[in-house]
């Protein structure tokens, strides 16, 4: 039977293992997307969860969360926060497409 500490450094290998998977294919992904100054964030609103993900990222202080109800013919929730990209301050670094877990942020032209 393997002792604690041999379970714990066999686990942080595999953790570095899946931690440079990730940064891998997320170094693949932002190499699709276009960016620089001439670019604008956009969020995609029926796609967006308001998880904040996208306004943790942002170093420019582009992005705001507001509410908007959600209704359905079933229910209505008053509580729904969506994002919005701040056109002015908006530098067009991308961090916020990439962190998007729902792909509701898209980069589009000035």
């Amino acid at each position: 039977m393997a002792t604690r500490e041999q379970v714990l450094e066999r686990r942080s290998k595999q953790l570095e293992h899946i931690r440079q998977t990730l940064d891998e294919a997320h170094a693949e992904r932002a190499e699709t997307i276009e960016g620089g100054e001439h670019m604008v964030a956009f969020v995609i609103e029926n796609a967006c969860i308001g998880c904040d993900q996208c306004l943790l990222v942002c170093d420019d202080d582009a992005i705001e969360m507001y509410q908007t109800p959600l209704v359905t013919s079933n229910l209505t929730i008053d509580n729904n926060r969506k994002a919005r990209i701040l056109r002015d301050p908006c530098t067009g670094c991308r961090l916020c497409v990439l962190a998007c877990p729902t792909d509701a942020i898209k980069m589009i032209e000035r």
